[in-house]
């Protein structure tokens, strides 16, 4: 009985050895003698026994292929551990990244190159550590997005000879030492007060400013509203010498009008009790009331 289960598990081994099926999105790379023969994709594959052989990959571990044999052709993701790095200004940072990429060339990827997802690693840390160091603090934690576009460029120039296409890098964490965390925190308190004193500034300038338009905007239609009165007033009083001189002669008509002048300036001028108003003895002189050039001449006569 047992001779027979061991007869049984022999066949059906040398069946597996001859018959063996590729889960999709995956595929297995058959050798011949230890030489690459070809490539088989998703679906029920036939090799040859004892001539070829399936080409095994234990050193990736789990990474882009199942049971050591099926080499995965979805997109894979790979953690970087992290690694201290120094910027331009001299700012150690500690930084890791996410690697997204997927093998275009099973090949390639097993034949020129030692050990995939280690050597994707070390490239990608190395990339990290190198654009990193050409930015200074500043730019590296305000234009992250322009570090990971350009840690994807340098990958993939070297994914091409790999059989790796790198679909996206993403920094996960930069981290700084805490006495840099402490003098980056003082730096922005110090540009927090700084854009407050400015804006301040800038909030008092445009304040006199508009203080200073409004008061020369209130002189202009000051000055405007005054000639408008005087022109006003003018035009009045010569009508009102113009109907004077129906009924009178225009030199009397003209004393008239110089003699209403006088008395509203005197109005004006004792209108404030606490001021003190000297007169003039003959009003009637000042005012030129007399009866003209003939009175003068009937009296010398």
């Amino acid at each position: 009985m047992r001779a027979n289960c061991k007869w049984y598990e022999h066949r059906n081994r040398g069946l597996m050895s001859l018959i063996f099926t590729v889960p999709q999105s995956h595929c297995v790379v058959i050798e011949r003698f230890g030489k690459f023969s070809r490539v088989c994709s998703q679906g029920l594959r036939v090799k040859i026994p004892f001539l070829e052989s399936v080409r095994h990959v234990p050193e990736w571990g789990q990474v882009a292929n199942k049971r050591g044999m099926f080499i995965e052709l979805t997109e894979q993701q790979s953690d970087t551990p992290p690694r201290d790095c120094h910027t331009r200004d001299n700012v150690t940072v500690s930084a890791n990244a996410s690697i997204y990429w997927r093998i275009v060339d099973p090949v390639k990827a097993l034949y020129e190159v030692d050990v995939l997802p280690a050597a994707i690693s070390d490239t990608a840390l190395n990339a990290l550590r190198s654009n990193i160091g050409s930015l200074d603090l500043d730019t590296v934690l305000s234009e992250r997005q322009r570090l990971n576009d350009s840690i994807s460029n340098q990958l993939s120039q070297v994914g091409s000879k790999w059989g790796v296409h790198f679909t996206r890098v993403e920094i996960q964490e930069l981290r700084t030492s805490d006495a840099t965390a402490d003098a980056m925190r003082q730096q922005m308190e110090a540009e927090r007060r700084r854009r407050s004193i400015v804006a301040q500034a800038k909030g008092e300038a445009e304040q006199q400013i508009m203080l200073a338009q409004a008061k020369h905007k209130a002189t202009v239609l000051l000055a405007e509203g005054e000639a408008k009165a005087l022109e006003l007033l003018a035009g009045a009083e010569l009508k009102y010498l113009e109907q004077l001189g129906t009924v009178m002669d225009r030199e009397s008509a003209s004393r008239i009008l110089l003699a209403q002048k006088m008395l509203e300036s005197l109005e004006k001028i004792s209108g404030n009790p606490a001021h003190k108003v000297f007169l003039p003895n003959d009003l009637r002189g000042m005012l030129m009331l007399n009866d003209g050039p003939s009175h003068s001449r009937e009296n010398a006569q």
